[in-house]
């Protein structure tokens, strides 16, 4: 079992892997949390530091963004996520290749025939199309809180400007109805929202 949560920055996306993971682990299934661009492996977090410009002062273009980002997801997808699947376990997203759609696509302006296109060549269509998945949406006013209690800096693309984050906020509904992905009101407690994802799941 693939399941993806996705949404824009600030929507509680990592909270919720978390919590479908330390379920699926009481039920005794083996199970990864993913945590989409770079998780745990090292070659993918280094493609992650090198899209986010750490210490460094000069900018990617976005089709090089597309390409890194979709690098990382086949380093990860193929050492990370294949081995649970294969055994039978569950592998958890908070994110997958619709954010790129959103960033760079809606948010950074680059063709998303051509993202698609590529992510469809460039990976398997088990990772393209996930056991179960559902897209995260809050208020811009919630979400900017959300992110403000944080207490982290933010990276590259949350430091955007507000033109560019209501660009991929906007995005967001537009990929749940081309994907036909079901969107999830994250405004509630967390434990509503853990509850709502494990009845639409069917888990």
């Amino acid at each position: 079992m693939y399941i993806v949560i996705e949404g824009q920055d600030g929507t509680g996306k990592s909270t919720q892997a978390k919590l479908l993971k330390e379920y699926f682990e009481k039920q005794g299934k083996q199970v990864v949390l993913m945590d989409e661009p770079d998780g745990d492996l090292p070659q993918a977090h280094d493609l992650h530091d090198l899209i986010l410009i750490k210490g460094k002062d000069y900018h990617l273009e976005p089709l090089t963004n597309v390409l890194l980002f979709t690098a990382s997801r086949l380093e990860l997808w193929r050492k990370v996520a294949e081995p649970v699947l294969k055994a039978g376990g569950v592998v958890i997203s908070a994110r997958n290749w619709w954010s790129t759609l959103a960033y760079q696509g809606y948010g950074e302006g680059v063709s998303r025939s051509k993202i698609i296109r590529l992510t469809k060549d460039l990976l398997p269509a088990e990772y393209v199309t996930p056991t179960h998945a559902t897209i995260l949406t809050v208020s811009d006013a919630v979400r900017l809180e959300r992110q403000k209690g944080r207490g982290k800096a933010q990276e590259t693309f949350e430091a955007k400007a507000d033109d560019f984050q209501q660009r991929v906020n906007h995005a967001y509904p537009k990929i749940a109805k081309e994907f036909n992905i079901p969107i999830t009101d994250a405004s509630a407690s967390i434990e509503d929202i853990a509850a709502e994802l494990k009845q639409l799941f069917q888990i």
